[in-house]
């Protein structure tokens, strides 16, 4: 079974190890640094601990400012085909931008990599957003927003089909002409891989729901009971009107440290005193911070998981009865963090029951 849908309530995975400086734009000390062995040593720590998820960054093209942020990365499917033959129980994604892979190639892409794995694959599928990339591969390729996701509802309809149909069809949309369309070998699992949606538009979590397993959000204001009320109401959606159930995941940006003052001060160094301002991609979309937001790290911003191991537990707690069911993880020093993560979080996870001993989950 892939690890996505065993028992434990909050569901772990690592982000973003496939691109410079991870998920943080920020000049701090031990930042990221992209390499095929850094990246392999941190999928490795995490399938050891029983982690659920490793999960790429699709990226093209960096952001500028002092660190360049995100400005190598590795191609999501070679990487993640790297990656699947390099561990044995976690989930492997990719991050497939629609507008720019054909779906007759993504299917194919993701039957290999499904075998590779033995059947950990999974797809995270996102229709892009940034100008300066998709000016890269000619005009036309970003698309509205809402075009966008018409696009995308065709592209995955597609793809779903050359993952199940024996026999060769036609496909005649507004978007695509797709002729004899055919992919074999299937994936090794079955139902085929799932897939996750990184959405926060109402359009967004309406395909999600139609089409994913698990919906990937962002979490940046309010309060516990404004959480559930979003999750609640994205999985309901999910179960009214398409018959679906639905993980939501969400992306955690950790600090963790001895005492909570310390950790504070971590914050107030990695956040602000290093700030890459002018490489962080959310300023870059001019999107404007709610004055009742929870603080951001720069960069791919994420719930801040800020304070000590037993601090940042009790926040898991309030994730995991808001709805939440997976946090994908990021650090600063991914491979120094990552391991006293699995050394002092992961036990008192174990502790409160939001996760059983690794071995134990089914």
């Amino acid at each position: 079974m892939n690890p996505l849908f065993n028992s434990n309530r909050m569901k772990l995975g690592t982000f973003a190890t496939n691109c410079s400086n991870g998920a943080t734009a920020s000049t701090a000390e031990g930042g990221f640094e992209l390499s095929w062995e850094n990246t392999r040593a941190i999928a490795r720590a995490s399938d050891a601990a029983g982690f659920e998820a490793i999960v790429p960054v699709g990226r093209w093209k960096g952001f500028g400012g002092l660190t360049d942020f995100n400005g190598a990365s590795f191609e999501v499917f070679t990487w993640a085909a790297g990656l699947a033959a390099e561990t044995g129980y976690s989930a492997v994604l990719a991050t497939s931008h629609v507008p720019v892979v054909h779906p007759v190639l993504t299917a194919k892409q993701c039957a290999t990599v499904d075998h590779i794995s033995g059947g950990r694959f999974a797809l995270n599928v996102v229709c892009g957003w940034n100008p300066d990339e998709f000016a890269m591969f000619g005009t036309g390729a970003l698309r509205s927003h809402d075009d966008g996701y018409a696009y995308a509802d065709e592209w995955i309809r597609i793809l779903k089909m050359l993952w199940t149909s024996e026999e060769e069809f036609d496909f005649c949309g507004e978007y695509f002409d797709v002729r004899g369309a055919i992919s074999r070998p299937k994936p090794a699992q079955r139902p085929p891989p799932p897939i996750m949606s990184a959405n926060n538009s109402e359009i967004g979590q309406r395909f999600a729901a139609k089409y994913a397993d698990l919906s990937f959000i962002g979490i940046r204001a309010g309060g516990p009971s404004d959480w559930k009320a979003l999750i609640d109401g994205h999985k309901d959606l999910a179960r009214t009107e398409f018959g679906r159930e639905l993980q939501v995941w969400t992306h955690a940006s950790v600090i963790c440290r001895p005492t909570r003052k310390e950790a504070e001060r971590a914050y107030q160094y990695i956040a602000v005193d290093k700030a890459d301002r002018d490489g962080d991609p959310i300023t870059r979309m001019n999107r404007p911070v709610q004055p009742n937001a929870l603080r951001r790290i720069p960069g791919w911003g994420g719930f801040p998981l800020v304070g000590t191991p037993e601090g940042i537990v009790e926040e898991l707690e309030k994730l995991s009865h808001a709805g939440i069911a997976g946090c994908l993880l990021s650090w600063v020093d991914y491979e120094n963090e990552q391991r006293q993560w699995i050394d002092e979080v992961l036990p008192l996870m174990e502790q409160s029951g939001l996760r059983e001993p690794f071995g134990r989950t089914t």
